[in-house]
């Protein structure tokens, strides 16, 4: 039996559990045995849909547990929360993987699956939870029979979403090619190197581009939050939806993934030429001219050096100078309380107005809205205070 996570003895959880009109959640499958309220319809087992959350030892226990607590209580909570009687689970909500031995997952957390991915012949919806990988190496033959089992279960009609690195899986599966997808940001290189034709989306939390062709992703981590909240509304309606959100205080990451990507600083190392140039301008990225110092450098004729960079990077040069010189703004916007036109002066940019301009299109955010979002983060009241920055 697994319990409702994160609830103290006593509480909501302990009565679905063991207590007075108690649901009893065991393998996935829910018995209700209380009234419901008016206004919250029961439904029958065989018609709740039923949602898997594909989980394996790479997976993060905050992803896998999150999902299912806020899942399986779907029709039950709120109806506790605000007239004292449990209602109606409304959705089936099972944690699957591969084999249906139990497994440690990461942290050493204990996960014991409801069913093994055999046993699910049909399911509504899939949820690929995050299984973690190296950001320089792809999952290549690592879920084999999850991928088969995806394959078939989408030919079948059934929804597959992922959250964060499980967009990986789905593109191992072939489910991604030709679209659009959401993903952990800092799988960006890995997807332009090794799934090229996937779109990556480093911006966005939850893509439904594909929805109407069963495919939707999540972003990061946590974006598993809006993830959950897609399933309800399509699958109980809306009201459910925004009855969940306040229950668990679910609000959206509504300025996107943007403001909290960080550029990585590999090197390349198929091209020791520009990597060279890489690790040179990571400390001169404020110089003026810098392309064209890394370009003399490189010993490369310009338009050389531009092919063979973006080969390499992914960016065009200035593009790539202009992601650094970005990315130490942040680092100083986060700890100082110096005015925007220090931050520009200090990264390489004389004209304020458009680092302001660029800043606002790399990062979703502008300087000020970048130091008011991340005040609380590092527990500066100065940074939260009105300045300079704008």
């Amino acid at each position: 039996m697994f319990p409702i996570c994160g609830r103290p003895r006593g509480s909501l959880g302990a009565r679905i559990a063991a207590g007075k009109g108690g649901i009893a959640q065991d393998r996935g499958k829910c018995d209700i045995t209380c009234d419901v309220p008016r206004g919250y319809l029961a439904m029958p087992h065989d018609t709740k849909p039923l949602i898997a959350l594909l989980a394996a030892p790479e997976s993060t226990p905050s992803v896998v547990f999150g999902l299912y607590d806020v899942l399986m209580s779907v029709g039950t909570v709120y109806p506790d929360m605000t007239t004292g009687e449990i209602g109606a689970a409304l959705l089936d909500v099972r944690i699957v993987a591969a084999e249906a031995k139990p497994f440690r997952c990461f942290g050493s957390i204990l996960i014991e699956p409801h069913a093994p991915i055999s046993d699910l012949a049909k399911v509504d919806a899939a949820v690929v939870c995050d299984m973690y990988t190296r950001i320089d190496a792809a999952p290549r033959g690592r879920y084999r029979s999850e991928i088969d089992w995806l394959r078939r279960i989408h030919a079948q009609g059934a929804l597959v979403a992922s959250v964060c690195s499980g967009s990986l899986v789905l593109a191992e599966a072939g489910l991604l090619d030709g679209r659009q997808c959401a993903g952990h940001w800092a799988y960006r290189d890995l997807f332009r190197e090794q799934y090229p034709r996937v779109k990556y989306c480093a911006d966005s939390i939850l893509r439904l581009d594909s929805e109407p062709d069963g495919i939707v992703t999540a972003g990061s981590v946590t974006a598993w939050q809006e993830l959950a909240l897609y399933l309800i509304r399509r699958y109980c309606g809306p009201a459910y939806a925004l009855e969940t959100a306040k229950v668990y205080l679910l609000a959206g990451h509504d300025d996107g993934q943007l403001p909290f990507a960080v550029m990585g600083h590999r090197p390349s190392e198929k091209d020791k030429v520009i990597g060279s140039c890489q690790e040179w301008i990571t400390k001169h990225f404020a110089l003026p001219n810098p392309v064209e110092a890394m370009t003399k450098r490189s010993g490369l004729t310009r338009r050389t050096f531009s092919r063979r960079f973006r080969a390499a990077t992914g960016y065009l040069p200035m593009d790539y100078v202009h992601a650094l010189r970005i990315e130490h703004a942040k680092q100083i916007i986060e700890q100082e309380t110096v005015g925007v036109d220090d931050v520009a002066s200090r990264v390489g940019y004389e004209d304020p107005t458009f680092f302001r301009r660029l800043f606002k299109r790399e990062v979703g955010l502008t300087p000020a809205g970048y130091r008011r979002k991340f005040a609380g983060v590092v527990g500066s009241e100065e940074l939260s205070k009105p300045s300079r920055v704008s």
